[in-house]
């Protein structure tokens, strides 16, 4: 895999801060941690999404869900099996596992259920109604404008 240089991109933009960090961060993801465990990423219409993870053999006391700036964090804390078993294969993967999302601006973590060795994370993006488009009228030149050290005046 060949590494990219974001160099330049740090040289001439100004504001750009989290998007060049997480442009830095997704270049150095480790591979070998991105496999466990699967998950898919689902988007229901433009502002609702789900997150399914396959946790199968955690309970949802050994599962951790977080949101911190703009990441979402899900732990687990699988407690060791002190029982006295003899495996003669060993598939199911029950290792304590960290993955991290990157979630944009004004997406909100709205539920999360764990359902048949599935853990499913709900989120929806919720604008704030001062980032909404307003429709502004157009008068038709008859209005007058209020002039406001009058209006002040008029007010005290």
């Amino acid at each position: 895999m060949r590494s990219l240089d974001f160099a330049p991109l740090y040289r001439t933009t100004v504001g750009f801060d989290n998007l060049s960090s997480l442009l830095d961060s997704v270049s150095r993801a480790d591979n070998s941690a991105a496999g466990y465990p699967p998950y898919n990423i689902e988007r229901h219409d433009n502002d609702n999404y789900r997150i399914t993870m396959a946790v199968a053999g955690f309970s949802s006391d050994e599962l951790d869900i977080q949101t911190e700036k703009q990441t979402l964090t899900v732990k687990s804390n699988k407690v060791a099996d002190t029982s006295d078993r003899t495996y003669l294969h060993q598939g199911i993967a029950a290792r304590n596992f960290e993955r991290r999302f990157q979630l944009a601006d004004h997406i909100e973590v709205t539920g999360a259920r764990l359902e048949n060795g599935l853990l499913h994370i709900d989120l929806v993006r919720e604008i704030p109604e001062a980032m909404k488009p307003k429709q502004i009228p157009i008068g038709n030149g008859n209005g007058k404008l209020i002039d406001v050290k009058e209006a002040s005046r008029n007010a005290a």
